[in-house]
C-alpha cells in the first residue's frame, strides 16, 4: 500500500477511532522513551533495562492521563499548530513533577533522578514529532481525494493572504504556491512557507508554477487599489478572484470560502463617503416612511438604508407580488421594533396611494416606482406614460393632500435630453414633482435625485455579459462606442436619502457619478477575468467574440446629467444641485390633460406630439447619435 493510500485510509476512519490509534501509539511510545531516557543516563540500554523495566513502564504510563487531562487527545488532529508545541511541554512537565514525585515517595532509589528530565526531552520531541506526522498524513489523505487542486498564486504576502495560504494547505480545492506582492521588503523572503515574488516577474511566475488561478487578498485596499492590482493581474490569462474587505469578511481572517468571484464592483466601484448620520436620519429616524417601487433594485436598497435609521414604520408599495413578498420577508427578519407594512398595488392606484398615506400617517416618501428599460417603454409607449408620469402625478397629489413632510422623487440620467419615451416621461415626472412644490408652498418638501445606471440593477448588462461568457459567447453591446455611467446600489440609495433631506423645495440633485465607462473595455475585462482571451481578427484563436449588435431603439452613444450648466454644489461633495426650467402648474395641468387623453386614446403619434410640447429638448436617438459620431470621427 503507497503512503498516499495510507493517508487516505487515515482521513477516513472515525475521530473516535483515531483518538484510540493516539492512545495507542502513546502507550507503546512513552515506555519507550523512558526506557531512552533512563539509557541516554546510565549509557547503556542493558543498564537500563536491568533497572526495574516494570517501575519504568508504570511511570511512563502515567504521562497519558496527564496529556488526557490537557486535551491532547481531543484535539482534531489536521488542525494541530504550533500552540500544541506549549500544551506539550506543560503536560509533560508536570507528568515529570508527578513521576519524581511517586519515585521519591516509594524510595524507588534505583532510578537516577536526572533521567527524570531527560525522560521530558525525549517525550516532548516523540509527542510533538508524532501530532505533525499524523497531520501532514491526514491533510495528504483528504487532499487526495481523486481531486486536482488548483494551483494557486497567492497576490499579497500580508497577514491575509498568509492566512490564506495557511487555509488552502487544508483545503482540497485550493493549492497555494507562491506570493506576489510590490513590498519590496517582502519580494525574495518566504511567507508561510511560500516564496514571495515582484509582480513584475508575473508571466515567469505562472510559467514556473504552472499557476491555474490568482486570488487577491489584500483585504484593507481601498476601491481604486483593487482596480489597480486587479488590472495589473488581468493580463496573465488566468481566472482571477478576490478576498472580500474586512468589513465583509465576518471573522475578518482569511479562509478558502471567503474567495469569491470578482465582481464588476470591484472594476467600477469607488470608495464610498460615509453617510453624514445628520442628513441620513432626518426624514427617516422615528417616522412612517412609504417607498413606492420597493421591489425594485433600487427601491428594496432604498428600505435596507431606510430600516437601518429606525423608523417606527415602513411602508412598502410594489405591483409585482413576489417581488414584494421577497423584500418584506427579508426586513421582516432584520426589523428590530420597526413595523413592516406590505401593500400590493400600482402607483396609478389613486386610491390606494391617498389610502396609504392617510391611514398610516406617512412623513417621508421616496417614489422609485417606474418602467426604466428603454426599448420595452419605447415599444409600449402608452402604460410606460401612464406608469411614470401619472403615476407620478397621483403620488404628488396624495403627498400634498396627506401632508407628508418630504417627498422624493428617484430620476435617471436618460431625462436629460431625452432620445426615448422612457427617459422623456422621467423628464415630465420631474416637471410635476417641480409643480408640486410650487404648490405646496414649502408644506411638503419635494424634491427630485437623478442619476445613471446602477451596478447590478435588473436588465444590468453586468448580469447578461456574464451569462453569455459562461455559455460561450458571444457577448453583444449595442456599440463599440457606447457609454456609460455607473454607481454601486448601495452608495446611490444613501446618496438619494442624504439628497432629499438637503431639500427646500422643487430640488433637482444630481449625483456625482465619477468617470464615464465604455461598455466594450467593461466586456473585455470580464473575458479577461475569466481567464479567457477576446476573439478578434488579429487573434483568431481567443474565446470569447465581442458583437455589435446596433443601437436598441431611442438608445443614444452617450448620457447626461444635466439640462443646462447652472449647477451648484450642495454641501455634499458627491451630490449637486441643478436649477432647470419648469412650467407654471397650471399649464402644466392643462398639458398634462392633452397627454392624458393621448394615452387614453392609445394614438401613439399625439403621445409623442404631447411629450413634445411638455419637453422640447426631447429629439429622435437617430439624430442625437449621429451627432456624437460626427463628433468622435472628427477627434479621431
Amino acid at each position: 500500500m503507497s503512503p498516499i493510500q495510507i493517508a487516505r485510509r487515515l482521513s477516513e476512519i472515525s475521530p473516535r477511532a483515531k483518538m484510540l490509534i493516539m492512545l495507542g501509539g502513546d502507550a507503546v511510545f512513552l515506555p519507550l522513551c523512558m526506557i531512552a531516557a533512563v539509557s541516554l543516563r546510565l549509557g547503556s540500554v542493558a543498564d537500563a533495562l536491568r533497572t526495574d523495566a516494570d517501575m519504568q513502564l508504570m511511570l511512563a504510563l502515567l504521562t497519558i492521563p496527564v496529556l488526557g487531562v490537557a486535551g491532547l487527545y481531543r484535539t482534531v488532529v489536521r488542525y494541530i499548530d504550533l500552540r500544541v508545541l506549549l500544551v506539550s511541554g506543560v503536560a509533560l512537565a508536570v507528568a515529570v513533577v508527578l513521576v519524581y514525585v511517586l519515585a521519591t515517595l516509594m524510595q524507588f532509589l534505583e532510578l537516577p533522578r536526572s533521567s527524570v528530565l531527560i525522560y521530558w526531552f525525549v517525550a516532548f520531541a516523540y509527542v510533538v514529532t508524532s501530532r505533525f506526522v499524523a497531520r501532514t498524513l491526514l491533510r495528504r489523505g483528504i487532499r487526495s481525494g481523486g481531486r486536482t487542486r488548483v494551483r494557486t498564486a497567492i497576490y499579497g504576502a500580508g497577514e491575509a493572504g498568509a492566512q490564506l495560504a495557511y487555509s488552502m494547505a487544508f483545503s482540497s480545492e485550493y493549492r497555494a504556491l507562491c506570493f506576489l506582492d510590490d513590498r519590496r521588503d517582502l519580494q525574495n523572503k518566504t511567507v508561510a512557507g511560500l516564496k514571495v515574488y515582484s509582480p513584475d516577474l508575473l508571466a515567469e511566475v505562472v510559467f514556473r508554477h504552472e499557476i491555474d488561478q490568482i486570488v487577491v487578498a489584500i483585504p484593507s485596499a481601498s476601491s481604486a487599489q483593487k482596480r489597480r492590482l486587479i488590472r495589473r493581474v488581468e493580463g496573465a490569462g488566468l481566472p482571477v478572484k478576490i478576498l472580500p474587505g474586512l468589513v465583509e469578511m465576518v471573522d475578518g481572517k482569511a479562509g478558502v470560502s471567503d474567495i469569491r468571484e470578482v465582481d464588476v464592483a470591484d472594476l467600477l466601484g469607488r470608495d464610498a463617503v460615509p453617510p453624514d448620520p445628520t442628513l441620513f436620519a432626518r426624514n427617516i429616524a422615528g417616522k412612517v416612511v412609504l417607498v413606492t417601487g420597493a421591489g425594485g433594485s433600487i427601491g428594496s436598497e432604498l428600505c435596507r438604508q431606510v430600516l437601518s435609521q429606525h423608523p417606527s414604520r415602513i411602508v412598502l408599495l410594489d405591483h409585482s407580488e413576489f417581488a414584494l413578498y421577497t423584500i418584506d420577508h427579508e426586513l421582516q427578519h432584520a426589523a428590530r421594533g420597526t413595523e413592516i407594512v406590505a401593500s400590493l398595488g400600482s402607483v396609478l392606484d389613486e386610491a390606494l396611494v391617498r389610502h396609504l398615506m392617510k391611514a398610516h400617517g406617512v412623513q417621508t416618501v421616496y417614489h422609485a416606482a417606474a418602467y426604466k428599460h428603454v426599448p420595452i417603454v419605447e415599444g409600449n409607449m402608452q402604460q410606460g406614460l401612464r406608469n411614470n408620469v401619472f403615476g407620478t402625478l397621483n403620488m404628488a397629489r396624495a403627498a400634498a393632500e396627506a401632508g407628508v413632510e418630504t417627498c422624493v422623487l428617484i430620476s435617471t440620467d436618460k431625462a436629460v435630453r431625452p432620445t426615448n419615451v422612457m427617459g422623456a416621461s422621467k423628464r415630465v415626472a420631474e416637471l410635476v414633482m417641480q409643480a408640486a412644490a410650487l404648490r405646496a408652498g414649502g408644506r411638503t418638501v419635494f424634491s427630485m435625485v437623478r442619476f445613471g445606471n446602477v451596478l447590478g440593477s435588473s436588465g444590468s448588462v453586468v448580469p447578461l455579459f456574464r451569462r453569455q461568457i459562461r455559455a460561450g459567447g458571444p457577448i453583444t453591446i449595442t456599440h463599440p462606442d457606447i457609454i456609460r455611467y455607473f454607481m454601486l446600489i448601495p452608495e446611490a440609495a444613501q446618496l438619494v436619502i442624504q439628497a432629499g433631506a438637503m431639500a427646500k423645495g422643487g430640488d433637482v440633485f444630481v449625483l456625482d457619478m465619477g468617470e464615464p465607462v465604455r461598455i466594450a473595455d467593461l466586456a473585455r475585462s470580464m473575458i479577461r477575468l475569466s481567464g479567457l482571451s477576446e476573439r478578434t481578427v488579429d487573434n483568431p484563436g481567443g474565446d470569447i467574440e465581442i458583437q455589435s449588435v446596433g443601437l436598441r431603439p431611442g438608445e443614444k452613444l452617450f448620457e447626461e446629467l444635466l439640462i443646462g450648466d447652472d449647477v451648484a454644489p450642495s454641501g455634499h461633495p458627491r451630490i449637486m444641485t441643478a436649477h432647470e426650467r419648469h412650467i407654471d402648474p397650471a399649464l402644466l395641468d392643462k398639458m398634462l390633460q392633452s397627454l392624458r387623453q393621448a394615452c387614453e386614446a392609445n394614438d401613439s403619434e399625439s403621445m409623442l406630439r404631447q411629450i413634445r410640447n411638455l419637453v422640447p429638448e426631447y429629439r429622435s436617438a437617430d439624430e442625437v447619435n449621429a451627432e456624437a459620431a460626427a463628433g468622435l470621427a472628427t477627434r479621431a
